[in-house]
């Protein structure tokens, strides 16, 4: 994913007009949004610093780490004057000074400790996803939502399901909404786990095979699915409104935990009774 530092950079000057950081504007400007030497006239480093950062040529000056990289104090000023949220700042730190992270099986396992807690969730539909948001592990209602047993690791990709799985835009009824968000979250996990060559391939299969991720791909949005509200079609349960909230797994950073949780007593709650007395078994 090389290139990444320098269209993301790009991409957050481009939504800044001059006169909100209080500089002229000088008329028409053949590109929109900040020059490169008024983001370095603002964040306090030479032009020329600024042009190899965001070229990824390694700047060096007063400004380098012992390490070699660019320093935090250049990327929390660069990040001050794009107007970077909390996400899209950690994102830049990321992929301005990448670590080098040990490798990871390519089919880690989920903790018997987890699937217990998985299977005592009998109201909420539950689900483990690793860093390349691939469903590793789910209880009964998740299964009955979404029919994970019998699946293989390629088919409980939500990046591919959402993309190249044509039921995918009956399954969700704000399909946009939902890919937009899949692949924001997908650059932060990419931007953060860059030796992870699964994920790598995974990015360039989507980008061969589908135009709605090469375009958002190049949006370059950047935003964590920590939490929302998401709704999914089931063909038998009809609609389903489900607030989720997604939680890190205690000792393995890699993995998260997604629930979703119906409001007591919707439409939806009631549903998903009908759905898990349908469930005979925990899958796992």
């Amino acid at each position: 994913m090389d290139g990444d530092l320098g269209d993301f950079l790009r991409s957050r000057r481009a939504r800044i007009q001059p006169e909100e950081v209080g500089l002229p504007s000088h008329g028409r400007r053949r590109v929109p949004g900040l020059r490169r030497e008024e983001v370095a006239q603002l964040a306090g480093v030479s032009v020329d610093y600024y042009i190899r950062l965001e070229q990824g040529r390694g700047p060096g000056g007063p400004s380098r780490t012992k390490s070699g990289g660019v320093s935090d104090a250049v990327l929390d000023a660069v990040a001050r004057v794009l107007r970077l949220d909390e996400t899209e700042r950690d994102y830049l730190h990321a992929v301005a000074r990448p670590r080098r992270q040990a490798a990871r099986p390519t089919s880690p396992r989920v903790r018997e400790g987890v699937q217990l807690l998985l299977d005592s969730m009998d109201r909420t539909p539950a689900f483990v996803l690793d860093r390349r948001m691939t469903v590793l592990a789910w209880n009964a209602l998740a299964d009955a939502v979404f029919g994970y047993s019998g699946t293989t690791a390629r088919t409980r990709s939500i990046p591919r399901q959402v993309f190249l799985d044509p039921a995918a835009r009956d399954l969700y009824p704000e399909w946009q909404a939902v890919a937009a968000q899949c692949v924001a979250h997908l650059r932060v996990l990419a931007g953060h786990h860059q030796d992870d060559r699964e994920l790598t391939s995974l990015v360039g299969e989507l980008s061969l095979k589908s135009e709605d991720f090469r375009r958002l791909w190049a949006d370059h949005q950047v935003k964590e699915c920590a939490y929302g509200v998401k709704r999914v079609r089931h063909p038998v349960a009809g609609l389903l409104v489900f607030p989720y909230e997604t939680l890190a797994v205690p000792g393995d950073g890699d993995q998260s935990l997604l629930v979703y949780t119906p409001e007591p007593g919707s439409e939806t709650a009631e549903r998903l009774a009908l759905l898990g007395s349908w469930a005979s078994s925990p899958a796992r």
